[in-house]
């Protein structure tokens, strides 16, 4: 073969061809041989499975496999992008303004601009009509490293204070920077070519911030429904403010204190408020005479941890509180709906007995003597005769599962009788104000740790998982988060430096060619981003981050 040609083998979706093409060629020049009919928006390439943008230059053989907004991956580089597209026309509509991406909300960044008056909703028009004309302009996004010095100066000057305080503890003397116009700034990942791949978006007024929109994985070429979740932008504010109250929003923040050795008085009072808040619950729950508590939340939310220490302040109430599980009210196994594999699908609602349940729950709140069941995971089946229970009038049943918030799971039973708690670990500090932490981030590198401590698993068996429990969240948990009576925010403004010493090796020891590997190195990186705390003795033992390091006063 000539030797200015190298083979390239092109993957997208379920289709596979080799080209032969000119080295030095860029990914976005192959895009024709596989979209050409497609309305998908391709937004990157894995490259000998490595994250690639567009923009790339192919120098030898190599496997491409294209990423649209289908994917995660995909999908964080648009919304990177569309946050740049964003803080660059709030700041030309606005002038002298900041722009914060604050957390997820309503399919949605919630995104705040702080400005010498609260902007309206014709400040938020004139934002999106320039966004949009910033779309058909097609400016570029120019990639260039600097060395950190010298973009500390330029943030500076642009008032960018959080990027200058988060690039001290910088580990590398150098930093990639992204122009886009006369706007410079520095985002934690990819992004498009140019503005103009950026094409599907709407900002939508919700005062005193906006919620930039943008399409969802599950259905990446148009825009989902919008739907509010006011209880849920209410805890968010809560997180916010419990973060103003420590001084501690931004991950240098964070790094500020442990670099310091003040680390200790964070873990106190952050254990403090956790403390306080489940205090309050309880006191609801005691004040309404509350006979069913229902916990819901997503994977490694802490709801078993948080479920005991409920329990404790109930206790504190002159309660008896004693706790009920849905897995004993499986359906037989014959009767198991299945998934589209064909699977016996255990997290669908059809899997329990409801029937049964709402009855036993019934005769227990009217004093009744129930013969509960235990089921028989070997055979597939209920047995009774094993726990026969009576309760009096100061004992409230708590139920965690994940249908808690579904009212078809106790719809028999009155809702005077029931308080519905979400428990979700909705990460407050961000890497600086324009880079946010998922809350689902923080949720993987704590499920990541647990598994290896008390499962025996790996990272990479975690990671394969992961994508599976996901969807069972979006199906049978989120949905019903605005049903709750309470909500609980999980997360410890520390803990990220926690988890870091123990998620590192295990990440560490996913290779380069396993399909993991893309995932692994994502959160290696951002976990570079902080100072680790190793030193553990002010972390209270029944702290919710015990659940997950081990050591919890809750568990042998």
């Amino acid at each position: 073969m000539n030797n200015n040609m190298i083979k390239v083998e092109i993957k997208w979706k379920s289709h596979c061809m080799k080209k032969n093409v000119k080295i030095g060629v860029h990914i976005k020049e192959l895009l024709p041989l596989v979209n050409t009919e497609s309305a998908s928006i391709i937004v990157a390439a894995k490259v000998n499975n490595n994250i690639r943008e567009l923009t790339y230059t192919l120098s030898e053989d190599c496997r491409i496999e294209f990423i649209d907004l289908s994917n995660l991956d995909g999908n964080r580089i648009y919304q990177r992008s569309l946050s740049f597209i964003f803080i660059k026309a709030a700041r030309e509509i606005l002038g002298n303004c900041s722009v914060t991406i604050e957390h997820s909300l309503s399919k949605g960044l919630y995104c705040e601009i702080k400005y010498s008056r609260e902007i309206n909703e014709k400040d938020v028009e004139d934002i999106k009509a320039r966004m949009k004309e910033i779309i058909d302009q097609d400016i570029p996004f120019d990639k260039e490293e600097m060395k950190c010095s010298e973009a500390m100066t330029i943030f500076k000057d642009q008032g960018m204070d959080s990027k200058v305080k988060l690039l001290k503890f910088r580990q590398k003397d150098y930093i990639k920077i992204y122009t886009c116009g006369w706007l410079k700034n520095y985002f934690y990942g990819y992004m498009v070519p140019s503005t103009g791949y950026v094409k599907i978006f709407d900002l939508k007024f919700y005062k005193p911030g906006v919620i930039l929109r943008f399409p969802q994985t599950d259905n990446p070429s148009c825009l989902p429904d919008y739907f509010e979740q006011n209880k849920l932008a209410g805890i968010f504010k809560e997180a916010e403010d419990w973060g103003d109250l420590m001084k501690l929003s931004y991950v240098s923040d964070l790094n500020e204190r442990i670099e310091t050795g003040t680390y200790e008085e964070v873990i106190r009072i952050a254990e403090a408020l956790h403390e306080k808040k489940i205090a309050q619950i309880a006191d609801r729950i005691n004040k309404d005479t509350k006979r069913i508590i229902l916990i819901a939340g997503p994977s490694s939310s802490g709801k078993t941890t948080f479920a005991q220490r409920l329990s404790i302040q109930l206790k504190v109430n002159g309660l008896d509180p004693i706790a009920f599980s849905t897995d004993d009210y499986f359906v037989e196994r014959e009767q198991t709906p299945v998934d589209e594999n064909g699977e016996y699908d255990y997290e669908s609602l059809k899997a329990l007995d409801l029937d049964l349940f709402n009855q036993h729950l019934k005769d227990l709140i009217a004093g009744k003597e129930v013969d509960l069941p235990v089921f028989n995971f070997i055979e597939g089946k209920k047995e009774f005769g094993k726990r026969i229970l009576k309760i009096s009038s100061n004992q409230p049943i708590i139920i965690e599962g994940i249908h808690g918030l579904n009212d078809k799971l106790t719809e028999k039973i009155p809702d005077h009788d029931k308080f519905r708690i979400y428990v979700s670990a909705l990460t407050q500090l961000n890497i600086d104000n324009h880079n946010r932490i998922p809350t689902t981030d923080t949720r993987l590198l704590r499920r990541i740790v647990r598994d290896s401590q008390f499962r025996g698993h790996s990272a990479k068996t975690t990671l394969q998982l992961w994508t599976s429990v996901r969807r069972g969240e979006e199906r049978n948990i989120f949905p019903f988060q605005e049903h709750s009576d309470a909500m609980f925010n999980s997360a410890l403004v520390y803990e990220l430096a926690v988890l870091k010493k123990y998620a590192e090796p295990l990440l560490n020891e996913i290779k380069e060619d396993e399909e993991e590997y893309v995932e692994a190195k994502r959160l290696l990186k951002f976990l570079s981003y902080f100072l680790s705390i190793e030193n553990e003795n002010a972390i209270l033992n029944n702290s919710i981050i015990k659940e997950f390091i081990g050591r919890s006063c809750f568990y042998d």
